[in-house]
């Protein structure tokens, strides 16, 4: 009878083990209950056209085909509910996530942040962890943290945490149509976001003095800003405003560098200027007069010093949305600030590394080795620092 009981016992702490591991890996039922419903009320708020609370084909057959799926009865007709079966795609790494952590409210609603942990940190939480913070593209008025699961960044992010990075990847407000955010708003939000993660750093068992971040496009100028700027310029949450933390190094995928120098908007000599993101920099709300301000404020070239932290920007040379002039100017202006910035130019590549004319080169593969090795290496050598 006692042989029974004990494997009675086994069972059942096996099954115990196994429920604890499990739930290390998802997240809280409550919290995706919640995410759910708010991101199928976002996704009907944009495609609603009628305003009748469903989302019939008629009023958008393109997008339409993105949730033709969640159509299980198929009537042709969204209600709130058959979208909120639509599932947020999550980073896969085999260790612990925290999903959908708030971090700030603001009047557009509250802000959220996913965080990976390496591997390892199941085993053993008394550790702390170097953490990449990543911002996602968009042209600050789309996409949102789920970014960090598509394409060359979902393999980027695995690789980093096989080498022991935690990483976070942030929402921010977006500067939608008659929405008072701006492209300020943006970059406030995710130094709050890493602010809230320094003041956080003991229970989410990370370093705050090894803090790096990387972002593509737009998520490019806000990783930039990130990088360059020390944490209290750009206050937004009082309740965040003392946090300190140290960033050690940056990564910006075809990301602007300055607003101010038009030119470099230009794909090539004969193009002409069409402000895009003025807009987004300005608002509905600002003087005329703050213009040049504003556009100075947003502009990373302007943060550059001898004592910036490492920067690598990667640009392809054929992209017209961000043309690659930004790489040259930001590396002509950082040699002269003796800043220590460094430059990867891809051939043959439009935005989001798209191949323009000829296969891309270096490959995406070679963009993904060379950008988990300037982290790697950057934190080697700061680990490797003699405290003064």
């Amino acid at each position: 009878m006692s042989r029974y009981f004990h494997i009675y016992l086994t069972i059942i702490a096996i099954s115990a083990f196994a429920t604890t591991a499990y739930s290390q890996k998802t997240e809280p039922v409550a919290a995706a209950d919640q995410a759910s419903l708010i991101r199928a009320k976002r996704i009907m708020q944009k495609v609603d056209k009628n305003g009748n609370g469903t989302f019939e084909k008629t009023e958008n057959a393109a997008v339409w085909n993105r949730y033709r799926k969640l159509d299980v009865n198929q009537d042709e007709i969204l209600s709130i509910d058959e979208l909120r079966k639509e599932r947020t795609s999550y980073l896969e790494t085999g260790g612990e996530r925290k999903l959908n952590i708030t971090y700030k409210q603001t009047p557009q609603g509250n802000l959220q942040l996913d965080l990976y942990y390496p591997i390892q940190s199941m085993k053993e939480h008394t550790s702390t962890f170097p953490v990449v913070i990543y911002t996602h593209g968009g042209g600050w008025a789309a996409g949102s943290k789920q970014g960090i699961t598509k394409g060359s960044f979902a393999a980027v992010f695995q690789k980093l945490i096989k080498h022991g990075f935690a990483v976070a990847s942030v929402n921010y407000r977006l500067c939608r149509p008659n929405s008072p955010v701006t492209i300020r708003d943006c970059v406030i939000d995710s130094k709050d976001a890493v602010r809230y993660l320094a003041k956080n750093s003991d229970t989410l068992h990370l370093d705050r003095n090894q803090f790096f971040a990387i972002g593509d496009s737009a998520g490019g100028q806000i990783a930039q800003m990130l990088l360059l700027t020390s944490p209290k310029p750009l206050p937004g949450d009082k309740e965040l405003a003392e946090a300190s933390y140290k960033m050690v190094a940056g990564v910006s995928w075809y990301g602007p560098c300055d607003f101010v120098k038009t030119d470099l908007f230009n794909h090539d000599d004969r193009a002409g200027f069409r402000d895009r993101f003025g807009p987004r920099i300005l608002g509905s709300n600002s003087d005329p007069d703050d213009k040049l301000k504003l556009y100075r404020e947003m502009s990373p070239v302007n943060y550059l010093s001898k004592d910036s932290p490492p920067l690598l920007m990667i640009q392809g040379d054929k992209d017209t949305t961000i043309p690659v002039k930004h790489a040259y100017y930001m590396k002509q202006k950082a040699d002269v600030a003796k800043s220590p910035v460094e430059i990867m130019i891809i051939q043959n590549s439009g935005h989001n590394w798209r191949k323009v004319d000829a296969e891309i080169e270096p490959s995406r593969e070679e963009i993904v080795e060379r950008t988990v090795k300037f982290f790697v290496d950057q934190l080697s050598a700061t680990s490797h620092e003699t405290p003064e």
